[in-house]
């Protein structure tokens, strides 16, 4: 995405130099927070701050406390989350250290060798799901939704659980190893199948909230390229 420099631009004379500036990156799974959050980091350090990232996936529940639940199938919705947790990290790490735990998607839970502990910075980028309710509500002080198409999204996603299937041909600690049964076809349409059945509805009664809140608002095109942005 080549277009993180004007964001960055954008944040930058919202912050007005002054931090800790916390900035929410949200919008749907397989929308490129991640990589897009990189790039503005990126853009924000060549300007001169100081620049960390955090992801919202550590605040998910363990595996193991989602079972205990009966929601490990709800993975990514709001009440798989430790929301109180995550608030109280935001405003710990304004005026000093605080713990983000890790989450990794090759064992499809939290990672405890993963958990950093971050120092107050100019800029902490918090990227992932459960920024619905926005950025007073969660402490940040402003959100960036990334929003597409839902087919585009269905493709990403796809692509994207495809490249954790074939690596999980030689790993059979990761999760989705215990796919590698699945033909290409067949797993492709078990992606498909995840999406709809998981991702989708996330999508459309949570996820989606945060774009009317949101600060900015990022459309993405199909080859990820922004293609204009909604700044309130």
């Amino acid at each position: 995405m080549s277009d993180a420099s004007g964001i960055a631009e954008r944040i930058e004379a919202r912050r007005g130099g002054a931090g800790p500036y916390l900035v929410g990156v949200t919008g749907s799974v397989a929308s490129g927070k991640s990589t897009f959050a990189g790039q503005l980091a990126a853009a924000l350090a060549a300007a001169g701050a100081d620049v960390e990232i955090a992801c919202t996936d550590g605040f998910l529940m363990t595996n193991t406390a989602l079972e205990a639940k009966g929601i490990l199938g709800r993975k990514g919705f709001p009440e798989s989350y430790d929301m109180a947790a995550l608030r109280a990290a935001l405003a710990a790490v304004r005026s000093g250290p605080a713990d983000f735990s890790g989450y990794s998607h090759v064992i499809y839970d939290i990672d405890p060798a993963l958990l950093r502990r971050i120092g107050p910075r100019d800029v902490l980028i918090v990227e992932g799901l459960a920024l619905h309710e926005g950025a007073a509500a969660l402490g940040l002080d402003a959100l960036i939704y990334l929003d597409a198409d839902e087919a585009h999204l269905e493709g990403w996603f796809t692509e994207r659980l495809i490249g954790l299937w074939r690596a999980a041909e030689h790993d059979p600690t990761s999760f989705y190893a215990q796919f590698r049964h699945f033909t290409e076809p067949q797993a492709r349409d078990f992606a498909v199948r995840v999406w709809q059945a998981i991702n989708l509805p996330n999508l459309r009664e949570h996820i989606v909230k945060a774009r009317d809140v949101a600060e900015l608002v990022v459309s993405k095109g199909e080859d990820h390229r922004v293609l204009g942005v909604v700044e309130r």
